[in-house]
């Protein structure tokens, strides 16, 4: 018998496999980790790591597409306050979402539909879930859009799509996705394209706005600049896995795989005097059809021959605890000691030189 969930996002075993004609798509390939209430969990990891697919495995949005394209194969538990969503009917993930669970779309200029004014879009999204008139729905999509910050809300929200700005449309999604109150929040990149002045607005704006309505938060993106300013946790995804997860102060300062530790070696540091260039991560990101075997980071990893044996080409690493640390799991074949050494010998003293 499956155990109740503990926490109120739980995704358990999560697989998002897509049929093509060149072979099978792991695009998310076992994901497991908690939220709950009130916190934030940022979801890093390079172009083509799962971080979106897992966010549309969520809200139930793997549909079939146009063109004959057959749906995504999915499998796996998601748990969303006691309630399984794997197993649950379409017409029930629907009711949940946009009222218990919303997402901020990446592009909200292609998220939201050109015919109709801002308005008329977050007013349908509350009669969805209320049983309101268009009147209190259209006092209620002012209310929202001038607690995000757009200005003259009773005349913008008469307004196009096309008529607001890159970061008022940003604005406008999150409106939209919190015109119902949900309690979990799902942002997809939501500062891509935006200047750095609006990133921090629409940031600032995130962390308010979570405050106020107490909802749990899911930031997926490639910045760790935007996870450090929000997470509490973080999930470093590879390859349509988990290979590190933890409280963001432990994988920020004490990180445990060397994928995270590329990661923080090419993240631009402005608090600091940058004396060398940054320290990319070598290589590309494999083919999801085609994923290396054992630890899939080990053609880019520089660590791969220290275990003995052939150990990273042949097995997987499972994500297990890290020794002495609370809540904080890498998936990697060197030993825990070794990580340690390397991280305070070799790759932290280096990041100080370059920050």
């Amino acid at each position: 018998m499956t155990p109740a969930p503990t926490a109120f996002l739980e995704v358990r075993d999560l697989r998002v496999h897509f049929p093509t004609d060149d072979g099978l798509v792991k695009s998310v390939d076992g994901l497991s980790f908690t939220l709950e209430k009130g916190r934030t969990l940022g979801i890093v990891g390079e172009s083509g790591s799962g971080k979106s697919v897992t966010s549309l495995g969520i809200m139930g949005l793997h549909t079939v597409g146009q063109y004959g394209r057959r749906k995504a194969r999915i499998s796996g538990e998601i748990w969303l306050d006691g309630t399984e969503l794997m197993s649950a009917g379409p017409e029930e993930v629907r009711r949940l979402r946009g009222r218990d669970m919303a997402m901020i779309f990446q592009d909200p200029l292609s998220a939201m539909h050109p015919y109709f004014t801002v308005g008329a879009q977050i007013v349908e999204a509350y009669r969805v879930h209320h049983d309101a008139d268009k009147a209190t729905a259209r006092k209620r999509a002012v209310e929202l859009l001038d607690r995000v910050g757009i200005p003259e809300p009773h005349r913008r929200v008469d307004d196009y799509p096309h008529q607001f700005s890159g970061g008022m449309r940003q604005r406008a999604m999150i409106a939209m996705a919190l015109v119902n109150n949900p309690e979990l929040l799902i942002a997809d990149e939501p500062t891509t394209a935006l200047d750095v002045t609006v990133q921090a607005q629409i940031l600032d704006l995130i962390r308010d706005l979570q405050k106020e309505f107490g909802s749990a938060v899911i930031i997926i993106t490639h910045d760790l600049g935007v996870v450090a300013e929000l997470a509490d946790d973080i999930l470093v995804m590879y390859a349509g896995r988990c290979v590190e997860r933890g409280p963001a102060e432990q994988v920020f300062h004490h990180p445990q795989h060397p994928y995270t530790w590329g990661l923080l070696g090419s993240m631009p540091r402005i608090d600091r005097e940058q004396t060398e260039r940054l320290i990319p991560v070598k290589g590309s990101p494999p083919s999801l059809i085609n994923v290396p075997p054992g630890c899939a980071f080990n053609p880019r990893c520089p660590y791969a021959d220290v275990p003995a044996g052939d150990v990273t080409r042949t097995q997987r690493p499972e994500l297990l605890p890290v020794p002495g640390a609370t809540a904080h799991h890498s998936a990697c074949h060197l030993p825990p000691a070794e990580r340690t050494r390397i991280w305070n010998e070799e790759i932290a003293p280096k990041l100080r030189g370059t920050s």
